[in-house]
Parts: C-alpha cells; structure tokens; sequence
C-alpha cells in the first residue's frame, strides 16, 4: 500500500471519528425548538371529564375554609391561625356546616370563600355525639347557594364519591374516588358512635374534615369527617357522616343550639365495668329521677354493697352487648315512641317497655 492510499484512509477516518464527535451537536443545532411551538386543539373533554368539571363548578363556591385564629400578643397583636378545617354553606342566611372537632375550643372562628373573601363566625351549636357543628358567618353581602342535599339511603359500594375540602390549609381541592364501604362506625364523644358511615378511597387528609362528600350528581352524601391512617395521612380510607343524621342533627342545632339526645333516663357502666362483672351488656349503675326507667323500675347497682342491678342484653329484639348498641335501638325508635328490652339481674331475664325521651348529658 502506497503513502497516499495511507493517507487517504487515514484522512476519511478522521472525518469519520468527526462526524460521530460532532453529531449531538448537529442534532441539538437542528432539531432544537429555538421558537414558540405551535398549540395542538385540544378536542372534547371525556365524559367522566365534563361530569367532574361540572361538579366541582357547581359545588366549590359553597365550600369554604374554617379558621380558628387567636389573638397572640407576641406576634403584634396579628391573628395567627392555629387550626383548619373546611365546612360548607347550608342556607341562604348564612349557616354552615362543619365538624365538631373542627370549632371545638375555638376563640375566633373566620371563614375563607371560594371567591377569596373572609368573615368572621360564631357557633350556633353542637352536637359532639355526631361530631357536627352549625356556625354562622357574617351577613354582609350575598353567600354562594347551599349545596344541593341527597340522601345516603340507598348508596351502592362503587359509586363514584368526590370530596371537596381545604387539606393541610389548601382550600377548594378536590379528590375523587368510589364509596369504598357502607355501614361502618365511628366512635365519638363517650359512648357514642355514628352508626351507617360511609368510606370512601377519595383522598382525605387533615384539613378536609368537615367538607362534602358528593355523589355523581354533585349532592351531598356525607360530611367527611375522618380518615384511618398509621401516619395521619390519607391511607385511601376516608369516612364520612352520612347525610342523612345530617340533614336530621343540624336543623335542630340551627332551632335550639342542640340536638335532642334519645335516652331512657339511666346512668350507664362503661365496657370496663361491664367486664368485671363478666357480662355482656349495659350495666344500669343508676335512673335519673323521673325518667322513663325510674318509672319502669330498673335498678342500678346497690352503692352499700356493690350488689349489680339491672343489665340492658336487647333492644327491639337486637342484641345489646356495648352502650352504643342501645343506642343505636334508641335512634331508631325516635324521642316519644316506646323501646322494648330486655333485663337480666340475677340470672332472670324479663321485658319491660318503656318511652324514649330527650335526655341530652345523660349518655353523652
């Protein structure tokens, strides 16, 4: 091989080891978008799309962030929120609805709207049994329309469910899921649970409490109201008060600041107690003079000698074995209607009918 055949090789190899060094930077100079580009339509939305734009235009105006700030002198006298919740407009005079737990022990309620405006608020009433409140905001100026109310009879497992709330303090979020589970409970004040609880896989976090379950219909559901989670975030396991208490406990907190309470008029043993005795039921420690089991003649525990009375097992027929499945039986029958149970004290069991009344404190 001659010295220019050489030279001719060696010449295209180096072009060729050129080209491949150089090649990323041809491809950046003529492939980069050096200009605006160009903006492809959209087209529709899909369906499920249009339904849930829908439902959250239709529902977020009435959502709202609840505050409860505090005045600290060390910070200027500035109001410096300590804790969030979200709550929604139930009326047109100015009503709305939240979480107990949300407004209890609170100083200074205010309430932020979708439209960015804030009011101040006060309580109108409680009720911790259900873990509801009713508050009322500032009047002036008009108020987004109440959401539209549905009712939790009837509700299927795999329904969609979207929730609308203010988590971790960022208001008008919205998560959407299915109605994961029917008929739970959830413990509230003593010896209280919320019977008929929906669950839900929608996104729940601290901060949502208080705010709307919806259905596909963009109608209330349920108040969410809590979530199961090791790490206090959502686990896909959220729970909402059904509507259905809600639409029978806020119209009497918005009439008298509370909710009438069903009860025979006894002072119940806790499950301890019960424990100790080796039984399953409600333990009557002692009736309330003038109430519906004073009358009947149920009788608590002897206090000279500690002797066990009278121990609720049934209501209606439905077994009671805690405090809050008498309850339960209570609810159902309603304030003014009679309530059959059954008694055994000393290893007899016998039947006694008796009226439910309003006994609010008794077994809260």
């Amino acid at each position: 091989m001659d010295g220019r055949l050489k030279r001719l090789i060696l010449t295209g190899f180096v072009f060729l080891l050129v080209i491949i060094a150089g090649r990323p930077y041809l491809v950046d100079r003529s492939y980069s978008a050096t200009a605006f580009r160009p903006v492809e339509t959209r087209g529709d939305f899909a369906e499920y799309e249009r339904r849930t734009i829908a439902i959250f235009d239709r529902a977020s105006p009435s959502v709202v962030q609840v505050a409860d700030s505090a005045d600290d002198s060390d910070s200027n006298d500035e109001e410096t929120v300590v804790k969030t919740g979200t709550g929604f407009v139930w009326d047109t005079a100015g009503h709305v609805v939240t979480n107990y737990h949300v407004v209890q022990g609170a100083k200074v309620l205010t309430v932020k709207f979708a439209s960015g405006g804030v009011r101040k608020a006060f309580i109108v009433g409680v009720a911790p049994a259900y873990d509801l409140a009713v508050i009322h905001v500032d009047e002036k100026g008009s108020l987004p329309l109440p959401i539209a109310i549905g009712s939790s009879e009837g509700l299927k497992v795999g329904q969609a469910a979207f929730a609308i709330g203010s988590p971790f303090g960022l208001n008008e979020s919205l998560t959407s899921g299915i109605i994961s589970a029917l008929k739970r409970r959830i413990p509230t004040s003593a010896g209280h649970e919320v019977t008929n609880v929906i669950q839900t896989d929608a996104a729940i976090n601290p901060g949502n409490s208080g705010g709307p379950l919806l259905d596909s219909a963009g109608r209330l559901i349920g108040v969410n109201t809590a979530i199961y989670s090791p790490s206090g975030s959502s686990a896909g396991i959220g729970l909402a008060i059904p509507v259905d208490v809600v639409n029978r406990v806020v119209p009497a907190l918005i009439s008298n600041g509370r909710v009438p309470t069903p009860g025979i008029g006894i002072v119940p043993g806790d499950d301890t107690l019960a424990a100790r005795f080796g039984i399953e039921g409600v333990v009557v420690v002692e009736t309330i003079p003038g109430s519906s089991a004073e009358q009947a003649g149920l009788q608590g525990i002897n206090t000279s000698s500690g002797q066990l009375g009278d121990v609720v097992v049934a209501a209606n027929g439905k077994p009671v074995h805690r405090l809050p499945d008498l309850n339960d039986q209570l609810e159902q029958v309603g304030i003014g209607n009679q309530v059959d149970l059954s008694i055994e004290h000393k290893g007899t069991r016998t039947s006694v009918s008796l009226k439910v009344t309003d006994f609010v404190g008794v077994l809260e």
